[in-house]
């Protein structure tokens, strides 16, 4: 992170230095196969081949994903071109895709992103933009406006970012973050996006597990380079070390953030982009869940969940309208089944002004689609017979599942996301803000 992939500029010994640091490393940014294909199942419909510029690929590990999976089919392929300004990269990746039978998908080019060459640089030509964890390199802000460019209608940006996630970050994170790179929230980063003329199509943050991935071999190769280094090797392991402390110390209070937004063109407006909620959604969620329902009940009751150990960060989700409020809500918390683990849906709010417009749809499946890829395996909920099949519920009672109440059968519903897990039976524990 004091430096990246994407570097702009000469390379001096330092930089040298902290290539040859990072030389060999799976990861150059925090990251993961699940949250690249997690970004990529995001971005919606592709076509069957699309194309893609991975704009500071490192070694390549996105860009090799992407050239086997991203294809409109799932199983099609992409045709990657990525770029890179480290020449032993692109030589890595070169190699691994020859490897894996992609060498004709994947063309790498050595440059700075900062100065692409005009066949990568001319308008319109990619149906996806992708950028994990080299966006800071040029400012989010000059990353969305130049890159938007690139794309072809209906194209998607595909990037991530290092933000705040506590409220108020303490001194000693912002000594560090505000001399290398100043930190937003996402709430911030989200006007940004809006305001740089983008559609929100999906928010995904990153794990903990994905700083491991990347700070894991990275904290490995520090160790082992003792004694003998050179002045600017010595200065990229000292700054390196006091990174890795940094995180050690503070790292609750930031994190990184996927982004997956396409440009507003004329007319847009008919799709209801969803994801997770933010701590300035708060308010938001709450009048909805007033709006949409006759007593102040649901609205309590996810305010009451917020402070319950049944809360589940990153599955609470909305769905925006067109200039960006928030048109529905929907969340899953932690239930049990027979005492083994499952998701209880509850509730499920759209603003009066924006029903049977398919906003409550977009929000449900997006949330769904959530908790499958966290490895989820069971949802459960009590509502319209009518509305949730259209999901993929059934009866729970073919499951042998009960409510712990009188309950019309077909009215208590469940959702098997994962088929290869045993699907438990009994009666559904709820979280006690439920009083049942």
């Amino acid at each position: 992170m004091t430096d990246d992939t994407g570097f702009t500029g000469t390379i001096d010994d330092a930089t040298e230095a902290f290539f040859t640091l990072h030389h060999g490393l799976p990861r150059q940014a925090p990251g993961s196969d699940a949250s690249t294909r997690r970004l990529l199942s995001l971005c919606g419909p592709l076509p069957e081949r699309p194309r893609v510029l991975d704009l500071g690929c490192g070694p390549g590990r996105s860009a090799l994903l992407l050239a086997a999976e991203a294809g409109g089919s799932g199983h099609g392929g992409a045709e990657v071109t990525a770029v890179d300004l480290h020449a032993p990269f692109l030589d890595e990746l070169r190699t691994a895709a020859a490897a894996r039978g992609l060498a004709d998908r994947v063309r790498t080019v050595e440059a700075d992103m900062n100065a692409l060459p005009a066949e990568e640089a001319g308008d319109g030509s990619f149906d996806l933009v992708w950028a994990e964890g080299s966006a800071y390199i040029l400012g989010f802000d000059t990353a969305l406006a130049r890159w938007k460019r690139l794309l072809a209608p209906g194209g998607t940006l595909v990037l991530t970012e290092c933000e705040w996630t506590a409220a108020e970050p303490s001194a000693g994170a912002r000594a560090f973050w505000d001399a290398h790179c100043p930190l937003r929230s996402t709430a911030d980063n989200l006007a940004a996006a809006r305001a740089a003329g983008y559609r929100v199509l999906g928010v995904h943050p990153l794990p903990a597990s994905d700083w491991d991935e990347y700070y894991g071999p990275l904290a490995e190769r520090v160790r082992a380079r003792t004694g003998g280094a050179s002045p600017a090797m010595a200065r990229a392991l000292a700054a390196t070390r006091e990174e890795l402390d940094v995180r050690a110390r503070h790292g609750h209070e930031y994190g990184y953030t996927g982004y997956v937004l396409r440009p507003v063109e004329a007319g847009d407006g008919g799709a209801w982009p969803a994801r997770p909620e933010t701590a300035a959604d708060t308010a938001a969620v709450r009048a909805v869940n007033l709006a949409a329902f006759e007593t102040p009940l649901e609205a309590d009751l996810v305010d009451a969940l917020r402070a319950d150990g049944s809360w589940l960060p990153g599955l609470s989700y909305v769905a925006e309208a067109p200039d960006g409020s928030v048109a529905a809500h929907a969340l899953l918390t932690r239930c049990e089944v027979g005492g083994a683990p499952a998701l209880a849906l509850a509730p499920v709010a759209v603003d009066p002004a924006h029903q049977r417009s398919g906003a409550g749809s977009a929000v449900v499946r997006a949330l769904l689609a959530a908790a499958r890829e966290r490895g989820e395996s069971l949802v459960l909920v009590l509502g319209h017979p009518s509305y949730y099949p259209r999901f993929g519920f059934t009866a729970a009672s073919r499951f042998g599942i009960r409510a712990p109440f009188e309950v019309p059968d077909e009215a208590m519903m469940a959702l098997v996301l994962d088929g290869s897990v045993p699907v438990p039976a009994g009666t559904i524990t709820y979280p006690a803000p439920f009083g049942v």
